[in-house]
């Protein structure tokens, strides 16, 4: 479960999150949505550990908080940003980037233990890229990447994986691919996800549940079908906007309905 209790955080005398109170059960999969500067990226290193509430308290996988050792609960936590994207070495061939995610490393100064090596080669075929294993990572498109990024985080067998606008910069078909991954790893995988986004249409099935945040602030929790609704979605975006549900999936217009 993860939880967190009236929760602010303040960056430089500027509120970013105010009085977040949030529960995610086991088995929801969860969509954090928002435009950009509402917050979202905060909350989800507030949950992933990498930073710390000024005021409330924050549980996940039953590690509170400022009373355990993070990098303890980090373990179980897999976590795909382009920050950590950006971090690797583009020289380092596909399978040696993937393998890293077993022990947390930005690269291998060593040989890779064997079994490691093996489920490198099993996450790189999840994901459809066991012929680009011998690659350096330079070669790839940016959805390959981000393909790539998803199998090193597998590596560590998390119970939770967080996903921050993983679809960012890529086009039609690399996103519809990557969505594809997740969609099937989510029914494959015994996993609990939390994905960061700003485009409505990358609401898979797979998903259960949304908070919506503006300016900082939780407007809406709950079931996707009862948060993304065209006057919930129109207040936080600022937009009009029509709904559309099209094999359960999310899909919006501009416009009064």
């Amino acid at each position: 479960m993860i939880k967190l209790e009236h929760v602010d955080f303040i960056r430089e005398n500027r509120p970013i999150l105010r009085n977040i109170s949030l529960e995610m059960q086991p088995g929801e999969q969860w969509i954090i949505l928002g435009k950009n500067g509402s917050g979202k990226t905060t909350l989800l290193e507030l949950i992933a550990g990498y930073q710390f509430p000024s005021k409330g308290r924050i549980e996940v996988n039953g590690y509170r908080y400022t009373e355990c050792d993070v990098r303890e609960a980090r373990k179980k936590i897999g976590y795909i940003s382009q920050t950590l994207l950006e971090k690797l070495t583009l020289r380092d061939p596909v399978l040696e980037v993937v393998a890293t995610g077993a022990f947390g490393f930005l690269r291998f100064y060593e040989p890779i233990p064997p079994a490691v090596e093996e489920k490198a080669k099993e996450m790189l075929e999840l994901v459809r890229l066991s012929h680009l294993q011998s690659q350096p990572l330079a070669s790839l498109s940016q959805g390959e990447r981000k393909r790539m990024m998803l199998a090193r985080a597998l590596m560590s067998d998390p119970t939770l994986l967080i996903l921050d606008e993983p679809c960012a910069g890529l086009d039609l078909w690399e996103r519809e691919h990557l969505l594809s991954n997740i969609q099937e790893m989510g029914e494959q995988q015994r996993i609990q996800m939390i994905y960061v986004t700003h485009h409505i249409e990358e609401v898979m099935p797979l998903f259960t549940h949304v908070a919506l945040i503006d300016n900082g602030e939780l407007v809406a929790v709950g079931a996707k079908e009862e948060v993304l609704t065209a006057q919930r979605l129109s207040s936080a975006f600022q937009v009009p906007l029509v709904v559309d549900w099209h094999e359960e999936r999310p899909w919006i217009k501009v416009g009064k309905g």
